[in-house]
C-alpha cells in the first residue's frame, strides 16, 4: 500500500507538471499542484522508507520530470500546439485616402486634444497639435502619419 501511495503521488505530480507545460502554460496553478504532489511523494518516500531510499526516490522523481520535459521538447509535441499563422492585415489602412496636408475641414465636436472633424462629407477622428479647438471651428490638416490626422486652427 505504501508503494502504491508513493507512486500515485509522484505520477500525479508528473502528469500535472506535463499538463502545465504542454496544454496550459502560464496558468501556474496546475504546475504548482504538480510540484506539490511530487514533493509530497518524495517526502512520503523519506518518511516511509528512510533516508537512503528517500534520496533514490528524489533522484528518480527529478530524472522522470526532466526526462519527460526534454522528451516533450525533442518529440515535436510543441508544434501541434504552436500558433503557425500570423495576422498581417491592419484595420483602417485606407482611412487617410483622399486627405492631404493643408486640407480644410470643420470641427464637429470639441477637439481636446482628440475629437471629430468633417473633411468633405466624411467625419474623421482627429487630434489637435495646439490643444483645445471648439466645435464649429475651421481646422486644417497639418500632418497625416501613422494613420492619424493631426489638425490645427
Amino acid at each position: 500500500m505504501t508503494l502504491f501511495i508513493l507512486t500515485s503521488l509522484i505520477l500525479v505530480g508528473v502528469i500535472l507538471l506535463m499538463t502545465e507545460i504542454i496544454f496550459v502554460p502560464g496558468t501556474t496553478l496546475i504546475g504548482i499542484l504538480g510540484l506539490l504532489f511530487s514533493a509530497a511523494g518524495v517526502y512520503y518516500g523519506f518518511l516511509s522508507y528512510g533516508t537512503e531510499t528517500g534520496w533514490i526516490v528524489l533522484a528518480a522523481t527529478l530524472i522522470i520530470n526532466f526526462g519527460l520535459l526534454i522528451y516533450g521538447f525533442k518529440s515535436g509535441v510543441w508544434t501541434k500546439f504552436a500558433l503557425k499563422d500570423a495576422i498581417t492585415s491592419r484595420s483602417f489602412d485606407d482611412r487617410l485616402i483622399g486627405l492631404e496636408k493643408g486640407q480644410e475641414g470643420k470641427a464637429v465636436s470639441d477637439i481636446k486634444p482628440i475629437g471629430k472633424a468633417e473633411f468633405g462629407d466624411i467625419i474623421y477622428e482627429v487630434k489637435s497639435d495646439i490643444g483645445f479647438i471648439r466645435v464649429g471651428s475651421t481646422v486644417f490638416i497639418t500632418k497625416l502619419e501613422d494613420n492619424k490626422i493631426i489638425v490645427k486652427t
